[in-house]
């Protein structure tokens, strides 16, 4: 028997449960597939939020033929093969067929290529699918050919109709009387992912001897405990693992940050994708704590581009525990955050007018950058004068961490500015 989280796969757009802002009534999307004017496509968003069900529902919809590649387990033969059937497929059928790739962000470049051919012409509609940002995986040339639409993760309400659905309408599960007096744990479990929260249910109801379950929060999470190997063998865990990594390394746990690093190395992680985690965590859970954890994590993920795996894995650990060694700050992170804030509070606000560029007669008559006192003429390169708008002069956005290095930043502002920014 199929798993219950594929046979509650959704056939129409009025059977799908969330991503309403994509797929809503009025929608760009919605109104694309009811006019059969459907561009291709990328689907980005974490796991089991619907991606595969959106492509099949929306092929379906149009009675198109449908072609599904995985980029796990498919090359560039596997891609020409399909678009040659797709080729043929159009001589006799005016619906372009849909070519749909799961995990479009782990095909190469070259893999990529083969695809812009066939979309360029027309041959297919192509929906790819991406837990990872396509800015950064898909080839510039394909991405400016496709429509991104993200997808989010499932809402309380959407999970609970979700699993009330499959309840009343499954073929097994109505043939048991399920009771469910608590949801929390279900819900906790998946994480906003369907699949997760189905299987969850799947393995709950399986455990039990009883035509009738009552599910509570304390069965769930001791049957899933008895039941993780089973649970995690499809690598739906990736969300739980990397969130346990980084978490690892904030707190500063070198033996927990390496033991999820193996975790994730077993696991077929795409070492690039730890790399490119390392850079961010570098920066805002570091900072300017230790400025040389952005230059390690940053040759860290040129040398995992380089050198491949398995040997990575060494340059992986070494960067790992350095960052969960290394003394902690995100200063820098709240200060960009506060000040995006002001920014969507206040607007566009002028920039003062010492300032100000004057590259023409015009602006110079305007007094642009007539007041503007250039430090370096003045003592220890500096002088005191107003760089921020006149609305919001003297906001504070950094706050230097308690830590070595940045109480050196700390003395030297006030230093600087004495009681301005209250250093």
């Amino acid at each position: 028997m199929q798993p219950l989280a594929e046979r509650m796969r959704p056939q129409s757009l009025d059977q799908y449960i969330g991503q309403q802002h994509i797929i809503g009534v009025g929608s760009a999307l919605r109104n694309a597939i009811l006019q059969n004017l459907l561009p291709s496509i990328l689907f980005w968003g974490p796991p089991g939020v619907g991606k595969t069900s959106l492509a099949l529902i929306i092929a379906t919809e149009l009675k198109r033929p449908f072609y599904h590649l995985s980029a796990i387990n498919s090359g560039v033969k596997e891609v020409r093969e399909v678009i040659e059937k797709a080729s043929d497929n159009n001589i006799f059928n005016q619906n372009k067929p849909v070519l749909f790739i799961d995990e479009i962000h782990r095909f190469s470049k070259s893999q990529q290529d083969s695809l812009l051919g066939a979309v360029e012409k027309g041959v297919v509609t192509l929906i790819g699918a991406t837990t990872e940002n396509p800015s950064f995986e898909v080839i510039p040339a394909l991405l400016s050919r496709c429509q991104i639409y993200v997808l989010k993760n499932l809402e309380e309400q959407e999970l609970v109709d979700l699993f009330t659905n499959a309840i009343k309408n499954d073929e097994f599960l109505k043939t048991k009387t399920i009771i469910v007096k608590e949801h929390e744990a279900l819900l906790r479990i998946s994480g906003g992912d369907a699949r997760k929260l189905l299987n969850a249910l799947e393995i709950v109801v399986n455990s039990s001897t009883s035509n009738t379950i009552e599910i509570t929060n304390e069965l769930v999470l001791t049957v899933i405990q008895q039941n993780l190997a089973l649970y995690d063998k499809s690598g739906e865990q990736h969300y739980d693992i990397i969130s346990a990594f980084i978490k690892s390394i904030r707190g500063s746990d070198p033996n927990a940050a390496v033991y999820y690093l193996a975790r994730m190395i077993k696991g077929g992680e795409d070492p690039l994708f730890i790399a490119r985690r390392l850079l961010i965590l570098a920066s805002e859970d570091i900072g300017n704590a230790n400025p040389n954890a952005l230059l390690l994590a940053n040759n860290c993920f040129n040398a995992v581009n380089v050198i491949g795996m398995p040997e990575s894995r060494i340059i992986l650990s070494q960067c790992v525990t350095y960052l969960a060694c290394s003394a902690k700050s995100n200063a820098s992170y709240m200060a960009i955050d506060e000040a995006s804030a002001l920014v969507d509070k206040t607007g566009d606000l002028p920039v003062p007018l010492h300032l100000r560029n004057a590259p023409t007669k015009l602006m110079k008559n305007l007094n642009y950058g007539k007041e503007y006192k250039y430090a370096h003429s003045f003592d220890n390169n500096f002088i005191d004068q107003e760089f921020l708008p006149d609305q919001i002069a003297e906001t504070k956005f950094y706050e230097p961490g308690n830590n070595a290095r940045e109480q050196e930043q700390r003395n030297y502002l006030k230093k600087l500015w004495k009681e301005k920014y209250g250093y």
